[in-house]
């Protein structure tokens, strides 16, 4: 497996994570057998970086990721998020990043996951009522606990990132990144090397778009959450679908999937960056790993960037009572 560094800390990650929050969906059947199978199967691949946190399935990710880890823990590169507040049903009660609120999520995210450290923690969204600077002064003093050894931010504007860097070194910061989220190209990735800090690209699949899955919305099944994404409403993804062509014809002249262009594209914009595309299954898992066998030249990228246009995607990534969150 290619490694990638961790921001400045010396640390090195596989250069593909497995984003598990599709594993504890909220609304839809699970399936923790096959699960942590594939969590079992990427650390056989050497895909070690595993992203989880407190709020999917309201703990249930990190209790899953325990269980796949017994015996295994040493070959696991762990990530996990606080400050996304959900409820038993997965109801969203806002975000709490309060300083004193740190150290109780992250006595309950390390039981949970059955360890006495998390590699790295990530606030999962900054808190508009606290100074990032409060909560990332509460983060490191669990980093000299030895409760946690990276710092990381999810979905933090560039003044933010900014701000919680002069407080303690920021190894990662999360965001959304694709071919049709180009959107962190204008200001997040160059302040991240600038600063050093790692970018974690997740949805590095367009939520399963790019991967050519999702033709209409029929194809969601009920309970998905995409449902509620603009992007995957009708008449946006209808002229998001016409984007898809060139990714398709890319895809059969090299031999290869659609989602395998795609994260190639992804692992193609600097070795700063790191997707950590979600798979619930092993035969997906396998074929997102592939994607490192895939070499774009410059021409095949320029080719997909014509029309993957920073900006062209139909629809915000998130709803709209949401976005205020976001990082862009």
């Amino acid at each position: 497996m290619k490694q990638r560094p961790l921001g400045s800390s010396g640390e090195m990650v596989s250069a593909i994570g497995l984003g598990c929050s599709g594993m504890s969906p909220e609304k839809l059947a699970r399936d923790d057998a096959e699960s942590i199978a594939t969590i079992r199967r990427a650390l056989d691949l050497g895909v070690t970086f595993l992203d989880s946190s407190d709020a999917y399935g309201n703990g249930h990710n990190e209790e899953l990721l325990a269980q796949a880890l017994q015996g295994r823990r040493g070959d696991a590169f762990v990530s996990s998020k606080f400050g996304n507040i959900r409820g038993p049903q997965g109801q969203r009660g806002g975000t709490n990043a309060k300083p004193d609120y740190v150290p109780v999520a992250c006595e309950r995210s390390l039981k949970r996951l059955g360890t006495d450290v998390i590699d790295l923690y990530y606030l999962h969204r900054v808190d508009p009522e606290v100074p990032v600077e409060d909560t990332v002064g509460a983060m490191a003093r669990l980093v000299e606990q030895g409760k946690v050894r990276h710092l990381g931010l999810s979905e933090a504007k560039p003044d933010i990132l900014r701000r919680a860097q002069a407080v303690h070194p920021i190894s990662a910061l999360e965001t959304e990144y694709s071919l049709w989220t180009r959107d962190p190209e204008r200001k997040i990735l160059p302040l991240c090397r600038e600063l050093g800090v790692t970018y974690v690209a997740y949805c590095p699949l367009g939520r399963g778009f790019l991967s050519g899955a999702v033709r209409a919305v029929d194809d969601l099944p009920d309970g998905d959450r995409r449902h509620d994404h603009p992007r995957f409403h009708d008449e946006n993804l209808r002229q998001n679908l016409a984007l898809l062509e060139p990714l398709d014809a890319l895809a059969q002249d090299k031999g290869c999937t659609q989602a395998q262009i795609a994260l190639a594209w992804v692992l193609a914009q600097g070795e700063h960056i790191v997707p950590i595309p979600g798979s619930r299954k092993r035969v997906h898992l396998e074929e997102n790993v592939k994607a490192l066998d895939v070499t774009l030249s410059k021409a095949d990228c320029a080719a997909l960037e014509a029309v993957f246009q920073v900006g062209a995607t139909s629809g915000t990534r998130y709803p709209e009572k949401q976005m205020p969150l976001m990082s862009f």
